[in-house]
């Protein structure tokens, strides 16, 4: 293998979970031509964070080396319903909210993609016109058997639980969509690792060369623990204010960053690894950390932006005397939003639920998403629902808090 090309796998590698056959792709590379590379978006959730420019970012990658990529919006999927990891059957888009969500995805997916080198596409260009004959004879080619070979199929079925008969025909629609296109290879999550591999061998029952099926794994939220969610309140969103973005990039810890580096920086591994070398030899991690943030703000929001969050971000820690470092805790609740004073006790912020109570009569107690966003809290009555928050009780304690749901 030339140096090249050396250069091309490991960067194609970085960051993957599983590479469904990494010879194959070898093969395919070594042929010197663009590859057709593919992966697809259910426009379920319009408002992107940075969890989900992880496969936008692998996207990037091979746009970078050449390859062709298209951008597939399952318009037509999103109005069966993606049954990956339900328990219960999910109620599928109407065709208007699957339009908004497509049209919000394209404004979005182009802060990191080429526009001029990305081909955005919808599965309705196909499946709109097919007959019901044809959507049969796709049928005709898997099996129950293999269906059911699927995780949460199986536990549905064996533990009596419903499936719709729609939900089989996703993953043959989704592998469809590897035929129609040609794909050489498909990009997805690692929850989407049997759809793929549906694509694979449908595409081999038409008589195609099996795409190559490669998974990224899912990005830890801000917690560290759990995989990055709106509905856990440990997120990025793109779309966030730059201050917001950069703040919250700061507070995760020493040892997530390299991950973050990993999966969403778009500098060369050899950098990365310097970075690494540099703290081994004294450098700041914090330091380290800005340059990751800079470079995530100013892709979504303009070259200089970064910076000017990292400015605003080191005054403020200058000004009001933030700690670098934060204990952080995770706790548990029913879901229900939760009553300050008792956060802040059972954060060990405070002695008791009264204690609580006094300290936010006095205005000492203040709670922001990140340091910039830290604000007085006003009353008693002040609830915090599931999310990460900073909470700070007088002048000199903090503490990181992550509440999510039991």
């Amino acid at each position: 293998m030339n140096p090249d090309l050396q250069n091309q796998m490991a960067e194609l590698m970085r960051g993957t979970q599983e590479v469904l056959v990494e010879s194959e792709l070898v093969k395919k590379l070594m042929r010197g031509k663009a590859l057709r590379i593919k992966a697809g978006f259910d426009p379920t959730a319009p408002d992107l964070h940075l969890g989900h420019t992880v496969l936008i970012n692998k996207m990037r990658q091979f746009q970078s080396f050449g390859h062709d990529v298209t951008f597939l919006i399952g318009d037509f999927t999103g109005m069966i319903g993606d049954p990956t990891g339900r328990n219960a059957t999910r109620p599928p888009l109407t065709r208007e909210q699957v339009a908004a969500n497509a049209q919000t995805y394209q404004e979005q997916i182009f802060k990191i993609l080429d526009p001029e080198r990305t081909a955005v596409d919808f599965n309705s260009r196909w499946f709109g016109s097919m007959s019901a004959a044809g959507l049969i004879e796709i049928a005709g080619r898997h099996t129950v058997a293999r269906m059911l070979e699927r995780d949460d199929f199986s536990k549905r079925y064996k533990s009596g639980q419903s499936i719709a008969i729609h939900e089989f025909l996703y993953p043959l629609v989704q592998g469809y969509d590897s035929v129609a296109l040609k794909s050489d290879v498909e990009l997805g999550g690692t929850d989407q690792k049997f759809n793929l591999l549906v694509g694979r061998q449908l595409q081999e029952t038409y008589g195609q060369e099996p795409q190559i099926v490669m998974t990224v794994p899912l990005l830890e939220g801000l917690d560290g623990v759990n995989k990055m969610s709106k509905s856990l309140g440990n997120y990025i969103g793109i779309n966030e204010a730059p201050d917001v973005q950069f703040g919250k990039l700061m507070s995760i810890s020493d040892d997530l960053m390299w991950r973050y580096f990993e999966l969403l920086s778009f500098r060369p591994l050899a950098d990365v690894t310097g970075l690494k070398i540099g703290i081994k030899e004294g450098r700041n991690p914090r330091d380290v950390k800005f340059e990751l943030g800079v470079e995530i703000v100013d892709r979504f929001h303009g070259a200089g932006a970064g910076a000017r969050a990292r400015d605003s971000f080191i005054a403020r820690f200058q000004q009001g005397h933030v700690p670098e470092k934060i204990d952080r805790l995770t706790l548990t609740t029913d879901g229900n939003p939760q009553r300050l004073a008792n956060v802040l006790k059972s954060a060990g912020l405070v002695a008791s639920t009264s204690d609580g109570n006094r300290m936010i009569d006095q205005g000492a107690v203040r709670v922001g998403e990140t340091p910039e966003t830290l604000t007085r809290v006003a009353g008693r009555d002040h609830s915090l629902p599931v999310g990460t928050y900073l909470l700070q009780v007088g002048k000199h304690k903090y503490r990181w808090i992550t509440l999510e749901r039991a």
